[in-house]
């Protein structure tokens, strides 16, 4: 079932962030840095692991208790994980400083991610994200790593009220690009809602770490193979 009509005369190069341009260890050593800094700044006496395992606990139960596709804000998540460690609710403006300066500090880019995004950018061609991320948070990211300036739109699930595999936020980006589903790659880590989910709305799902499936139009192992299917050198697996 791949969404491809054409595999020439791209229009659009869309990115999920979390696994393809965010390397995904970095989100979870990022996630550490800011629970031990939450219980050095609060005198919390536990250990690094209990906390941790409380964060997780508490963020992953509010996300798995969306109603389908529905977009639930991760600030809203570690706000929930933070009083779950603390004991007490602690104010947004006392805790968000500490996520920005970790969200510069630690988090690391997929190798060759942002260089084939500004590669891209000199193409005739959109040059889009697509993500279930926060704006804010995305934004940061992005800019943190010299992304946002190469980038012609983002497209996210805060923005729709939708997350993937949900066709409405597909859309969007491509009512945004002014594109063709059939000329347009959607590339991602997630088998079901960044690769099926574009190809249901009729786009070229490039799997980047996904599970292979019949969604599959593309298959890459580093970021820049992105560029060989635009110059036509990497075969469809469709």
């Amino acid at each position: 079932m791949s969404g491809c009509e054409s595999t020439d005369g791209w229009e659009a190069v869309f990115w999920d962030i979390g696994g393809v341009i965010l390397a995904l260890d970095s989100v979870q050593r990022a996630h550490a840095e800011f629970v031990a800094r939450l219980l050095e700044h609060h005198g919390i006496e536990t250990t690094l692991e209990a906390a941790i395992d409380t964060w997780q606990t508490t963020v992953g139960e509010y996300f798995r208790e969306r109603d389908g596709t529905e977009f639930r804000a991760a600030r809203e998540a570690y706000h929930r994980g933070i009083e779950a460690i603390v004991g007490e609710e602690v104010p947004r403006d006392e805790w968000h400083p500490h996520v920005d300066d970790v969200i510069r500090s630690s988090l690391e880019p997929v190798s060759g991610a942002p260089e084939t995004i500004a590669r891209l950018a000199d193409r005739d061609v959109h040059v889009g994200v697509v993500s279930d991320i926060d704006d804010a948070e995305g934004r940061a990211i992005l800019e943190g790593f010299g992304v946002c300036k190469h980038l012609d739109s983002m497209t996210t699930s805060e923005e729709v009220g939708r997350t993937k595999p949900d066709p409405a936020i597909f859309e969007t980006a491509l009512e945004k690009a002014d594109a063709e589903p059939g000329r347009s790659l959607m590339i991602g880590d997630r088998y079901t809602h960044d690769v099926k989910g574009a190809a249901e709305v009729g786009m070229c799902g490039v799997a980047f770490g996904a599970d292979d499936g019949p969604a599959v139009s593309y298959r890459i192992d580093t970021p820049e193979e992105v560029l060989e299917i635009l110059d036509g050198e990497q075969p469809d697996t469709a």
